[in-house]
């Protein structure tokens, strides 16, 4: 489900306009993302509320709702100056736009967000995923290997390359894995080196 506004406010300043549109992200207060966007859409803001379809049961009865897919976060498209950025944050509901402040906001990249409207046009199921980045340490949760933990490597929307390491032999190995069947590792001590021999030990157990 696409929630979407196409009109920029149209009482931007001179400055604001000598400034091309960026995407930024709204923080909002807990179930409070529809609030924030409806009002921005009547503020005359393009604003962005990305949903994904949930099932939720009701006086025993199951129905199909749709929930943010970023749960707390509403996106803004707009040439942000400062009076703009005042006139967002009195948006009820609303915590603050990401950044140090209305002149440091933190925009997003369009092709993100492009990314995110193909996905929700498109209506394919999407399901909630921990965030992961290359060099990241991680833990496969299904198959063969799981349980085994190593250092992500040349990820790919749906396939990347699983880092092992013995770190007494500074000797590695890569094995190719599903992304969406790992998580990643947030527990300090899985980082020592103990815990990096007994992946590898793992690993060749199940080899």
């Amino acid at each position: 489900m696409l929630v979407e506004s196409e009109d920029n406010r149209g009482s931007s300043s001179e400055s604001s306009a000598a400034m091309p549109p960026q995407w930024f992200a709204a923080w909002t207060r807990s179930h409070c993302e529809q609030l924030v966007h409806d009002q921005l859409i009547g503020k005359r803001f393009h604003a962005f509320l990305p949903t994904i379809k949930t099932w939720s049961r009701r006086a025993g009865v199951r129905h199909l709702i749709p929930v943010p897919m970023f749960p707390g976060y509403v996106f803004i498209r707009h040439s942000m100056d400062k009076t703009s950025h005042v006139e967002v944050l009195k948006t009820r509901g609303i915590v603050r736009i990401l950044g140090e402040r209305w002149d440091r906001l933190a925009p997003i990249a369009d092709e993100e967000i492009e990314a995110i409207e193909r996905i929700v046009s498109a209506e394919l199921p999407v399901l909630p995923h921990p965030y992961l980045r290359e060099g990241q340490r991680v833990r496969i949760t299904e198959g063969p290997l799981a349980g085994v933990e190593g250092i992500l490597s040349h990820a790919k929307p749906n396939k990347g390359l699983l880092i092992l390491s013995v770190d007494l032999l500074q000797r590695s190995v890569a094995v190719e894995m599903d992304c969406t069947h790992v998580v990643p590792v947030t527990d300090p001590l899985t980082f020592a080196a103990g815990a990096a021999s007994r992946s590898a030990a793992s690993f060749l157990r199940h080899a």
